[in-house]
C-alpha cells in the first residue's frame, strides 16, 4: 500500500485529520465527538504517516513516547476527577472557573481537561499499539 499517491497524500492528510481531531475533542462536552473519537482520529493520522513513511517518521514526528502521551492523559484525567474531591462534591463532578483573558471572560471546566487526558490517553495507546504492529510488519 505504500504507494506514489499515498505517500504524496500522506503529509497534507496527516495534519488535516490531526486538526479534525482538535475540533472533535473541544466540541466533545457539547456535541456528538468528545476526547476518545478525536483520538482515534488523531492515531489513525499517525497510523497513515506510519505505513507511508515508516515508524522512525512518527516517532520524530510526534517526539514523545507514545506510551508517555498515555501516562500523561491518564495523570490528567484523574486529576480532573479528584479536584472534585478536595472541593467536597461526588467524584468526577463538573468543576467551573471563569478567569478574563484580554477583558473576555472565559470558561473552563474540568470536564474538558477530563476529555484532554481521555484524548491524550487514546492517541498514545492506540499509537503505541499501531506502531508496534508496523514494526512487527517490516521485520
Amino acid at each position: 500500500m505504500n504507494t506514489l499517491i499515498f505517500r504524496t497524500v500522506a503529509p497534507f492528510l496527516t495534519p488535516l485529520m490531526v486538526l479534525f481531531s482538535i475540533f472533535v475533542l473541544l466540541r466533545g462536552h457539547n456535541e456528538p465527538g468528545g476526547g476518545f473519537i478525536g483520538g482515534l482520529i488523531a492515531a489513525s493520522a499517525f497510523a497513515i504517516y506510519g505505513i507511508a513513511f515508516g515508524v522512525q517518521s512518527v516517532r520524530r514526528a510526534i517526539i514523545f513516547h507514545p506510551m508517555s502521551i498515555a501516562g500523561c492523559g491518564l495523570f490528567i484525567s484523574c486529576l480532573s476527577g479528584l479536584l472534585s474531591a478536595f472541593f467536597g462534591v461526588p467524584f468526577m463532578t463538573g468543576l467551573w472557573i471563569y478567569p478574563t483573558f484580554a477583558g473576555i471572560e472565559v470558561p473552563l471546566a474540568t470536564v474538558i481537561s477530563f476529555d484532554i487526558g481521555v484524548y491524550l490517553v487514546v492517541v498514545g495507546s492506540i499509537t503505541s499499539i499501531a506502531l508496534a504492529l508496523e514494526e512487527k510488519d517490516h521485520d
